[in-house]
């Protein structure tokens, strides 16, 4: 993880973050005109962003695929997947934009602890996109990442008790300890791969294939039916 440390940023660093920030505020905007409130998670919402890093936004409701699609038809929409991590995880569609956007929101009602997934990275609505505010999140390397006037401060979270770290991010202490283990495998044998990864055709809907998913899955069905 490293050791604790402070980050001050460069005029590069701050120019991909407006630039970032620019590109979340758009898909937000648009979102927002069609009724939708979503967020913006991960680091461009912590603000310590790299040149390359997506801008990825979550819609934290169930809603239907046509009306995202309708809101993003001003933007290239390069495609649609359905996913779900593991049999008992949330199911979701993910619409991939241009400009490593992306776009995704549940297709059954998230659980509170699922929704406290994307606060414990880092998420921002709309507002906060445009005023500019970072918050405190935990990135990929299990750095918990503190917003600064000039950068960020970055502490490991072994060296943090999950209960501090909990309050920081403002989720339960359950999602800090379940995300540490899940990281930390990660980190030992690499990513496992998801339970369903299905591309869309451009011609098939989102409703439709879910439904045929269910229709084949009994483990997709058992989770639908325990929300």
């Amino acid at each position: 993880m490293g050791e604790r440390k402070e980050v001050v940023y460069d005029t590069v660093r701050w120019d991909d973050f407006r630039r970032l920030r620019g590109r979340a505020q758009e898909v937000l905007a648009a979102l927002e005109a069609k009724g939708l409130d979503a967020m913006v998670f991960g680091s461009v919402a912590r603000g310590d962003v790299r040149s390359s890093s997506d801008v990825d936004i979550f819609i934290p409701q169930v809603t239907s695929s046509i009306q995202v699609l309708l809101a993003l038809d001003d933007f290239t929409v390069l495609g649609t997947t359905i996913t779900q991590a593991t049999p008992r995880a949330l199911v979701k569609a993910s619409v991939e934009l241009e400009d490593n956007t992306s776009v995704t929101f549940p297709l059954i009602p998230p659980r509170e602890v699922e929704l406290e997934f994307y606060r414990f990275g880092g998420a921002v609505g709309l507002n906060d996109v445009r005023s500019g505010r970072r918050v405190p999140g935990v990135d990929k390397r299990l750095m918990l990442i503190e917003p600064t006037p000039g950068g960020h401060v970055e502490t490991p979270l072994i060296d943090l008790s999950p209960g501090v770290v909990a309050k920081k991010v403002n989720v339960s202490q359950q999602i800090v300890e379940e995300r540490m283990r899940v990281l930390e495998r990660r980190a030992d044998v690499g990513r496992t791969g998801v339970y369903i990864n299905r591309p869309l055709a451009p011609e098939e809907s989102v409703e439709q294939v879910l439904a045929d998913l269910i229709a084949e899955d009994p483990a997709l069905r058992r989770r639908i039916d325990s929300r």
